[in-house]
């Protein structure tokens, strides 16, 4: 007797890291604390990109809109995961796996795409000073982050519907703390011939493509870098894009090793540690990275907890 399509009254479980009571609270507070960091982290990089004029360029717009991002990322999966360890819960509604999958794939996209724009931006800035100002204009700087969401949309929503057309036993055990796609469509009941197909075909064009561009920019960039023949200058113009380049290699390292593991195997706990590192990991080092080696950062905050000091209410006796 074939599988029936009983997902509108069906339950997930999110088994998590561990079902060891000891282990519970560490990983509460682990995960709580790496979740404020994150969140408090990129919101310093959002005010002061914000407040001082001097950041007002485009490689700190896409700085900005990627800290928003990385929030919108991370919120996606640690607060369920936070609720269920709590309450000692592992259940999460079809609904609402369904929803959480959604943004999930929508905001890994978009840091994938804001990392090739800012790949970009580093390129024309190293390899074509003169014409910056005129290449990477401010209406440019829109478009590309305009197109970024309206591609991640669509490939979210494609993915989605795919994954709404396949069906599922009651009581899915999915082994990860949040709705991973790969993961739910290995435990479909049905035939998931077609949607492995589109998400492999995706995978090859946002992935590939943006990766491709990334590598692309940078290659260009080393090949001016080693043209210059002042040491102080090629320093200077390596500074410049270590940072993008660290964050670059981290989220594509680890997202990479999710992909081909889960591909290669059906176990889930190495899949699951990389995990962490993309969507909790990298957004949390983020703001340190973009701000430890950065003086305009540096001086830009300094200024914003300066005027707020100056503007608290003072009560004399």
């Amino acid at each position: 007797m074939p599988p029936r399509n009983i997902t509108g009254f069906s339950e997930f479980l999110l088994l998590g890291f561990s079902e060891e009571p000891e282990l519970q609270p560490l990983i509460f507070g682990l995960f709580f604390s790496m979740y404020l960091i994150t969140v408090f982290g990129n919101l310093l990089i959002i005010l002061a990109t914000i407040s001082d004029p001097h950041l007002h360029t485009p490689m700190y717009f896409f700085l900005s809109n990627l800290s928003f991002v990385d929030i919108c990322f991370t919120s996606t999966t640690i607060p369920k995961m936070l609720q269920n360890n709590h309450t000692k819960s592992e259940v999460i509604t079809y609904e609402g796996c369904i929803i959480q999958m959604y943004f999930f794939i929508l905001f890994a996209a978009l840091d994938d795409f804001l990392l090739t724009a800012m790949a970009y931006d580093r390129f024309v800035a190293i390899c074509h000073p003169l014409h910056y100002t005129i290449i990477i204009n401010p209406q440019l700087c829109g478009i590309l982050v305009l197109a970024s969401w309206v591609i991640s949309v669509l490939h979210s929503l494609l993915q989605t519907l795919m994954v709404l057309r396949l069906s599922f036993c009651r009581e899915v055990e999915i082994p990860h703390y949040f709705c991973e796609f790969n993961q739910m469509v290995q435990l479909a009941c049905s035939d998931n011939f077609l949607t492995d197909m589109v998400m492999h075909i995706a995978a090859g064009l946002l992935g590939g493509g943006p990766l491709a561009g990334i590598l692309y920019s940078y290659s260009k960039i080393v090949s001016s870098i080693c043209g210059i023949s002042s040491a102080h200058a090629k320093y200077k113009a390596f500074s410049t894009c270590a940072s993008h380049l660290s964050v670059v290699s981290l989220f594509y390292c680890t997202s990479l090793g999710v992909y081909f593991s889960s591909a290669a195997t059906h176990s889930s706990h190495p899949g699951e540690i990389a995990s962490v590192m993309y969507t909790v990991v990298t957004p949390m080092l983020n703001p340190f990275i973009y701000s430890l080696r950065n003086k305009d950062i540096k001086r830009a905050l300094k200024g914003f907890f300066g005027m707020a000091a100056i503007n608290r209410p003072r009560v004399f006796g």
